[in-house]
């Protein structure tokens, strides 16, 4: 009897010709969306007075971001080595960077006297877990494998410049840390993207997330490097490519302690994102915040970061940020920036270029910096 009933419902199955789920999205996605509102964005939100938006719509983003791990002040900084390259010293720190988790950075310090200004320097995603902060900083102290590695990765997607290195050359205190899954703070069975959701899954189920401890690190990680006598804070900027653009855009919302930011590669809209036409988002959990959409859209929690002054830049071959969404989202920032008469602190540009932070870009980076810091 049992047997019958489980062949005539594999059966059954197999003539069933509708669905409602198809290259990884509802086929009600169109309704979904239309039913995106983003009631806290500023001008949709019945909040007038700019500085108390700003706080509540923080606050907003902050609630979807879950339970933070627990903050510390108990560094217990102890530098791991150090070395003199040209024109700066780059040093690999190890500090407790929450309650949680203890932590190694890289950070470069220019030569003379201090303080200052200083940049977080957030690192990409890429599917390449097994380095974080070396993508940003040249590693030193490290195995022949590791070096090849960051050469290999700067060489990639940094015109094999390493950011850190350009800036700390021209005067800037630089610091960075890998995120979450990254690098010195991977899995114990090894590097495999395939295994991401399934921890951001878990973190879920502990009523935490994943994605937002990446930033709420973020924000640690400036509170720390406000605390450095080498460093200025009250100049200090943050910069990303990729994920660490979204991280870019995301901590200058969310710190008061960043002054200026530097967004490379990683604006667009939701309706663009999650479309028939442009695909799917594929951040693999890396920035997906619980609930968000109910509120505020990306470009709407970046101008939680107006009036600072901040330049995203994106490329007009980018397959993973169309230039229709990205100019819709760089369109919705300009409009909250300029009704602060702010606008000429908001830089959106757009290059002749596929998804990279070459030698051009960290050119335009610096100029940014050394204007607005």
């Amino acid at each position: 009897m049992l047997l019958g009933l489980a062949t005539s419902v594999a059966a059954l199955s197999q003539q069933l010709s509708g669905y409602e789920l198809e290259r990884e999205m509802p086929v009600f996605l169109d309704q979904l969306k239309k039913e995106l509102t983003y009631p806290m964005a500023w001008g949709n939100s019945s909040i007038k007075n700019f500085k108390k938006w700003r706080r509540q719509a923080r606050n907003t983003v902050l609630d979807a971001m879950l339970a933070p791990p627990p903050r510390t002040t108990d560094y217990q900084v102890e530098v791991i080595a150090e070395e003199q390259r040209d024109g700066y010293k780059a040093r690999k720190l190890c500090f407790n960077l929450t309650g949680y988790s203890r932590v190694n950075a890289y950070m470069l310090v220019p030569d003379g006297e201090g303080p200052f200004p200083a940049v977080v320097l957030l690192h990409d995603h890429g599917g390449h877990y097994t380095i974080g902060k070396e993508k940003m900083i040249r590693p030193f102290g490290v195995s022949s494998e590791v070096l090849a590695d960051a050469d290999g990765w700067a060489k990639q997607c940094y015109g094999g410049q390493y950011v850190g290195d350009y800036l700390a050359s021209h005067g800037y205190v630089v610091i960075s840390v890998d995120a979450l899954y990254w690098g010195e703070r991977g899995r114990k069975e090894g590097a495999d993207g395939s295994k991401y959701a399934d921890n951001a899954g878990n973190f879920m189920m502990l009523g935490r997330s994943l994605s937002a401890f990446m930033n709420y690190e973020d924000m640690y990680t400036t509170d720390f490097l406000a605390t450095l006598p080498e460093v200025d804070s009250k100049r200090i900027a943050c910069m990303g490519f990729s994920m660490g653009a979204y991280r870019a855009w995301m901590l200058s919302a969310l710190s008061d302690r960043i002054q200026a930011g530097v967004s490379v590669c990683w604006m667009v809209t939701t309706d663009c994102q999650l479309s028939w036409e442009y695909g799917r988002e594929r951040g693999g959990f890396a920035n997906q915040l619980p609930g968000i959409r109910r509120y505020l859209d990306y470009p709407h929690i970046a101008s939680i970061a107006c009036p600072k002054p901040m330049f995203f830049l994106n490329g007009e071959h980018d397959k993973l940020f169309p230039p229709v969404g990205v100019n819709a989202a760089f369109a919705e920032m300009r409009k909250v920036w300029e009704s602060r008469s702010a606008g000429d602190k908001l830089v959106t540009e757009l290059w002749d270029m596929p998804h990279d932070c070459g030698i051009k870009v960290q050119e335009a980076i610096l100029a940014f910096l050394n204007k607005n810091l």
